[in-house]
Order: C-alpha cells, then sequence, then structure tokens
C-alpha cells in the first residue's frame, strides 16, 4: 500500500496504529497488568524486560526519506523496522508528548494545542512555558503510563534537556518517572543506556530529543542545519543500538512531522480587520487557529474567514470539530479550551498574528500542526537488542 499524498488530509486515530498505543503496548511487553498492546508489540518483543522509547520531535513518516541522505543507522531502521503510525490532532508537540505519555486523547488529557485559552478570563496558555500554573495535575488529569508502569513494579526513568526538569508539560506527560538531565546527543544515549542497565527488574525509559524540530522551524526541513540535526539523530540512534542490553528494546517514534511553508502562502490575522472582527482572543498556532469570538458572532466570523481564506483553510466550528472526532472523546471541562471557531490550514498554508505573539512565529519557514499526511503520519522503529 503506498502513502498518501503528503498534502493529503488524515485523520486522526487514537486507537490502533497510533502514537497513544505506544506506551501501552510497551507496558504490555513489561507484564503489567490490563496493559494492551495494539500495536502487535509482543510477538516480536517476548523476553524483553527493558525497554526505551525515544521521541525524536519533528521526525516525520514524510521527512525519513530527506533524513535518510545524512542517517544511515535511520535509513536502514526504517527500512527494516519501521512503519508509520498516526499522531493525534492538533499535531503539535505540546499535544503529541501528552498523547504519547498518557495513551488518551488530546480530548481525555486536555492538552488540546501549542497555545489554548484557560478558562474563565482572556488568558493564553503556551504549553511550552508552563510552569505551574495552572497546576498540571488538575489541567492534565488523566494518569501517565509511566505512574501506571511504576505502580506495577517497573523502574521509570525520563531523560530529557535539563531545563524541562519539574516543567508543567513535562509533569502532564511524564510524571511517574526519575528525571535525568542530558544535553545532547552523548549524554542523552549515555542516560538512557545506563537507566536501562541499572535494575534487574523491568525498566522503561522515556527519552526526548528536540533538535530536528528546533531547525526545521529556524531554517526549514532539508536545511544545512537540520541535515545536520538528522546526522545527530543517526549519531543518537546507532549508540543506542549498539549498546542496548540483550533483553531490551527500543521504540522510536515523533510528536508530528514538518512542512516548509513559502512566504506568499501566510495571512496575519493582525494586519486584517476582517480576520479581526468579532474575534476576542486567538490561540492555537499558525496551522490551527482557535478564535474565541465576541457573543453571537460565531456565524460571521465562519463567514468572514471563510471568505478570506477561501480553499487555503477549513473554518468550522468547535461543535462540528468535536463532534468529527478531531480531539477523540471530550471532556467536558476541556471544551471551553477549544475556539469558538476551528480554522485548519490546507496545502503549505499558515495565519501568522504579527502583533499579538512573538514576533519569531511569524518569521519561521517549517510549520506543523494540521491534518495532512505529513504531519500526521509518524514513524514507529522497534529494535531488539
Amino acid at each position: 500500500m503506498t502513502d498518501p499524498h503528503p498534502l493529503s488530509p488524515v485523520s486522526p486515530r487514537y486507537v490502533g496504529d497510533s502514537l497513544a498505543d505506544v506506551l501501552p503496548g510497551a507496558l504490555a511487553v513489561l507484564g503489567v497488568p490490563g496493559a494492551v498492546d495494539r500495536l502487535g508489540l509482543l510477538p516480536g518483543l517476548a523476553g524483553v524486560r527493558r525497554i526505551a522509547v525515544l521521541l525524536v520531535d519533528g521526525l516525520g513518516w514524510y521527512q525519513l526519506p530527506v533524513a535518510a541522505r545524512h542517517a544511515p543507522t535511520l535509513a536502514g531502521l526504517a527500512a527494516t523496522v519501521g512503519r508509520p503510525i498516526v499522531t493525534g490532532f492538533p499535531s503539535t508537540t505540546p499535544t503529541s508528548l501528552v498523547t504519547l505519555g498518557t495513551g488518551a486523547s488530546p480530548g481525555e488529557h486536555g492538552v488540546l494545542g501549542f497555545r489554548v485559552r484557560v478558562p474563565g478570563g482572556d488568558r493564553v496558555l503556551s504549553h511550552v512555558e508552563w510552569a505551574d500554573d495552572p497546576d498540571p495535575l488538575r489541567w492534565q488529569p488523566v494518569p501517565t503510563q509511566l505512574t501506571r508502569a511504576r505502580a506495577a513494579g517497573v523502574a521509570t526513568t525520563v531523560v530529557s534537556r535539563p531545563e524541562f526538569a519539574g516543567s508543567g508539560l513535562t509533569l502532564a506527560a511524564n510524571r511517574g518517572g526519575d528525571f535525568r538531565g542530558a544535553a545532547g546527543v552523548d549524554a542523552l544515549a549515555g542516560a538512557v543506556l545506563t537507566a536501562l542497565a541499572a535494575g534487574s527488574g523491568p525498566t522503561l525509559v522515556s527519552a526526548y530529543h528536540p533538535d530536528l524540530d528546533r531547525y526545521g522551524h529556524l531554517d526549514g526541513v532539508d536545511s544545512a542545519r537540520w541535515q545536520a540535526a538528522a546526522a545527530e539523530v543517526d549519531e543518537l540512534l546507532a549508540r543506542l543500538v549498539d549498546g542496548l542490553p540483550a533483553d531490551a528494546a527500543l521504540l522510536v517514534t515523533a510528536d508530528h512531522g514538518q512542512l516548509n511553508v513559502p512566504v506568499e502562502h501566510r495571512f496575519d490575522l493582525d494586519t486584517d480587520p476582517r480576520l479581526r472582527a468579532g474575534v476576542r482572543l486567538v490561540a492555537g498556532e499558525p496551522r490551527v487557529r482557535y478564535l474565541h469570538v465576541e457573543p453571537s458572532a460565531q456565524a460571521d466570523v465562519v463567514a468572514a474567514w471563510s471568505a478570506v481564506l477561501g480553499g487555503t483553510a477549513r473554518v468550522t466550528t468547535r461543535d462540528e470539530a468535536v463532534a468529527a472526532g478531531w480531539f477523540g472523546p471530550v471532556a467536558p471541562a476541556h471544551l471551553a479550551r477549544i475556539g469558538d471557531v476551528v480554522v485548519v490550514c490546507r496545502d503549505t498554508y499558515v495565519v501568522v498574528a504579527t502583533a499579538s505573539e512573538p514576533p519569531m512565529a511569524a518569521r519561521l519557514v517549517g510549520y506543523h500542526g494540521a491534518d495532512t499526511a505529513a504531519e500526521m503520519t509518524v514513524p514507529l522503529l522497534v529494535v531488539r537488542g
């Protein structure tokens, strides 16, 4: 079966070949009671007692052929032990990290985008700048898979950048694991392998590497710095594969893919009064906008945005988006975090906000968040020690 066209829409799914299934499958391999292996990992990982799950930020399935020119280990793994799975919606880092960490849909865990409105006021929360307000355990109430594993006697460790220790997003996605800070490929590989070998019982290590996404945003997919970051990912994978204990496995996945966006494909909501009319608050990100509107303005806002954006975006209401299953089942307490109007960009278009958001957000080259195959499809690589 051939992959869909990179710009074709892909429906999110949260059961079966989904990012949400990765950690529950790992727990099933480790013998955690009640864990469900919807990815079919058990037959190939029989006897495995230690698992490392590595999320490479921005390594979409459709970016693998581009990265492969600079990453021979990655290319070999993708060809022999790789398959595509689908991330959730929006296809953005905070949402996907918590979907992976909880095994739940965005509607259940409540981290419903990069930037979302905090109900009860006009505050917009950026999940990547989140400390302790709102309280992460209240904002994201679903127990994590690491918590579940630890309760079953599995040794659990999180390996990520030191600056992410104790952040709201880390607690939302990965509470239940001992945090180990590691900056750079050498430190990350060393910390993962050390944690895997530390004990004799079942062990689960969750690791995160952000640089490929960073340079995709700043310079674009296949730029010089992106290529160098792909080579570093390859070095990381080679170190981990070579160092895996005999009773261990490595699962490699990602949170989303990425698209390069031409300058001429950018709408600016802060310079077009038609896009500001009736809109009280804007959240989301350039590929997926959440519009919180003035009373009784929803229909007018839908009409205005549909007219201005035309075929470059789908403009719908929150109720329609929820009913279509974009977020999975949405807990009532989380509904107000989604805009009254939801705008999902098609093709390689974005809606920036040059005056009301950090200027850099409008000057990026690579973006993600929408539901194209290039953004929604991520790899799952399964390697035995």
